[in-house]
């Protein structure tokens, strides 16, 4: 955020070094409304507010398609932020796109004495805000496109100041790659209308990649066996994808897994002569059919995406040496052996004149196996959990010369909610050493191992992935936070913001619980289990502010949803919502059930005391009635099933949705079945026999319920 407020001095500037490079932002005392941009331009000078008439027009001198796309693109975005109720205007607020050569944009250079320099040719511009103009100059349509992503962003939001700060901004990338890793194998498969939307949001923070990763949901013609009905993408698909994201200068950067993660493709009979081991995770090299398979993927894939690039994956390799090739790993290692088989791959695919990208596991295990890998591959070392102590992941590659992009992770895989704390942690460490070390790209990776992930809930920490990798050096958490509730939801309150630090507090309130399981499994879990005991004793002590973290994000949601009907991404604020309940559940999940064993201890202690039959009989109905507890565990769970159904369908298509839901289904099951069981001890209790025994009923003692 360029949080350009009135209380700064006049003509201050203030720098901040960022790795090499100043960003120099320049201010008044007064007469400026704040500012938020993101990423955060290498240098901003800002003055007095202008004030913005009605009218706004768009111009392209030019006329070069790329330009009079993004003209385009601008107008759609202040027709969206119009004002409801705007006074016709005399004379219109003028912008103008500019490429550079022409004798306007040398003059408006001149005017301001801005330097286009050489650095700024591939992706780089010129913004220039005048009293009655504003004038984007750059020299390739990317540039042009992002100078207009960072005008858009200075433009009032709908009901605030009618106001744009004059003076001008001098910017381009530090990271040549800057994308977003997709799992679209791990089950929700977005429909093609939300990855449409992912490709223009990515663009409007400046990702120029989206690598959407498959291991069996790329439809293959020639091979149809593992492409499942409904949650593929088709060659047609492809097409309109590729087609449709290149308007906003977004590359399809396709990952096929080549070596590792193909469970789904192996356990199919028709492949088992090219699996390592029998309906495995892993293609044996040596085969005499797993090249050509491979050949025959990736074939098709040059053909419907022509990105420069193909990722291959090769991750996590662990089934290699134990079947087919168990004989050569043992004499001549694992690194030698899986080295080896990529530079197979490498030769087999070089007629498609594609770069090839990897994930960098092998430096990790072995370091020196590096040396024989192909110069011409991209290694994509990941990490997704520490914050620093990237370079001997990076190191092994550039020692051998060969290019890095470095991938950090959204930290959303088996939680109810992404843990952001963790994720801003890494992807701000991970990119910044990159940066140091030499990497020309950054992949934040998405991964959605329990099958539930809903992107909708994941906007919060991949924008930073692509934020950070623009901007220079340490790219700052605090001013991504506090510009995120403006910028992409257009809400000017700071509730947003505020629920998103609520989400994190009520995330770190579970980690720092060490209950030893991730969120997601905390939801799932029956507290009366054995496991669940023993979670339950760590659970109980930070229940309480688990659940006023989650439940005041959920209140700050409805009040700024209330206030502002005209908020953005609403799906979004929807899976926030749903993150918030789902994170509330579990605190109230553990302090019900302990609830419902020690109330029913007391029940059973007295339940042969004449003089408290009332109270007896209160404390049972309490545990399951019309307001019980069973009942209000099992409406919980109902609830949150029918809202997880809802953001799952505002972005996904529906297979796999059932999988899911069939999980609530049998919690709905569990706590009405419970409720039933109580209700039918109460009924046999009051015709004078006794109530039934806690282990009767499933529950644990009381004891080690506490």
């Amino acid at each position: 955020m360029l949080n350009l407020c009135p209380k700064y001095k006049s003509s201050i500037a203030r720098g901040a070094v960022l790795g090499a490079v100043t960003l120099l932002l320049t201010f008044p005392t007064q007469g400026l409304a704040q500012v938020h941009l993101q990423p955060a331009p290498r240098e901003a000078h800002f003055s007095a507010d202008t004030a913005l008439p009605a009218t706004v027009t768009v111009s392209v001198p030019g006329h070069d398609a790329d330009d009079e796309f993004a003209a385009r693109d601008l107008k759609e975005a202040l027709k969206q932020n119009a004002p409801a109720k705007a006074a016709a205007a005399k004379t219109a607020y003028r912008v103008v796109l500019l490429r550079t050569g022409t004798a306007e944009a040398k003059a408006v250079l001149a005017r301001h004495s801005l330097v286009f320099d050489a650095a700024m040719k591939d992706e780089g511009y010129m913004l220039a805000i005048e009293p009655h103009q504003a004038v984007v100059v750059a020299a390739s349509g990317s540039g042009i496109f992002y100078g207009v992503q960072t005008l858009k962003q200075l433009f009032p939001l709908p009901g605030g100041k009618q106001v744009l700060p004059t003076g001008t901004v001098r910017d381009w990338p530090a990271m040549r790659y800057r994308g977003i890793d997709d799992d679209l194998s791990r089950v929700p498969f977005p429909t093609l209308e939300f990855h449409k939307h992912q490709s223009r949001v990515f663009a409007s923070y400046k990702a120029n990649i989206y690598s959407p990763y498959f291991e069996h949901t790329l439809l293959y013609p020639n091979e149809p066996v593992p492409g499942l009905p409904g949650s593929s993408l088709s060659p047609a698909e492809a097409a309109e994808l590729v087609a449709y994201a290149r308007q906003y200068h977004v590359t399809i950067l396709p990952e096929q897994e080549a070596f590792g993660h193909l469970h789904q493709v192996l356990k199919y009979d028709i492949n088992q002569d090219v699996a390592e081991t029998p309906h495995g995770h892993v293609l044996a090299p040596g085969q005499p059919g797993t090249l050509p398979l491979i050949k025959d993927w990736f074939t098709q894939i040059a053909a419907e995406f022509p990105s420069p690039f193909i990722h291959i994956g090769a991750d996590e390799t662990w089934d290699l040496g134990l079947g087919r090739t168990r004989q050569q790993v043992q004499t001549q290692g694992y690194g030698p052996v899986y080295v080896a088989f990529l530079k197979q791959i490498h030769d087999e695919l070089e007629p498609l004149h594609r770069r090839l990208l990897f994930w960098g596991d092998i430096g990790g295990t072995d370091p020196a196996a590096v040396a024989g890998l192909p110069k011409d591959m991209i290694a994509v070392p990941w990490e997704y959990d520490r914050s620093s102590g990237f370079d001997k992941m990076i190191e092994p590659f550039a020692k051998a010369g060969i290019e890095t992009w470095v991938a950090p992770g959204d930290s959303n895989w088996n939680r109810v909610y992404p843990e952001n704390q963790i994720a801003f942690g890494n992807i701000q460490g991970f990119i910044r050493d990159g940066q140091r070390l030499g990497s020309t790209g950054a992949l934040t990776t998405v991964w959605n191992d329990d099958g539930e992930g809903l992107f909708n809930m994941d906007w919060y920490g991949v924008l930073f992935g692509a934020v950070a990798a623009w901007q220079p050096g340490e790219s700052s958490i605090a001013a991504y936070q506090d510009a995120y509730g403006p910028l992409f939801h257009g809400d000017a309150s700071g509730k947003i913001n505020q629920v998103e630090l609520e989400l994190m507090a009520a995330n770190e309130v579970l980690i720092q619980a060490k209950p030893g399981m991730n969120s997601d499994s905390l939801f799932w879990l029956d507290p009366w289990s054995t496991r669940g005991q023993e979670v339950s004793a760590k659970i109980l002590p930070v229940a309480r502010e688990l659940r006023l973290h989650a439940e005041k994000a959920i209140e700050l949601l409805a009040q700024v949803r209330l206030a502002n009907p005209g908020l953005k991404e609403t799906d979004a604020l929807t899976a926030m919502d749903l993150g918030a309940r789902r994170l509330d559940l579990i605190g109230f999940k553990f302090e019900m059930s302990q609830e419902i064993v020690s109330t029913y201890t007391q029940a059973l202690a007295q339940q042969h005391d004449k003089d408290r039959a009332k109270e007896t009989g209160n404390i049972v109905g309490e545990i399951s009635s019309t307001n019980g507890r069973c009942q209000d565990l099992r409406d919980a769970y109902s609830a949150l099933k029918d809202e997880f159904s809802q953001v799952w369908l505002s972005e996904n298509r529906p297979y796999w949705l059932g999988n899911v839901t069939v999980r609530y289904d049998l919690a709905i099951e569990l706590w009405e079945q419970r409720g039933e069981q109580f209700q039918v001890g109460s009924h046999e209790w009051h015709t004078g026999k006794d109530l039934p025994s806690l282990s009767a009923l499933g529950m644990p003692a009381a004891s080690a319920a506490q």
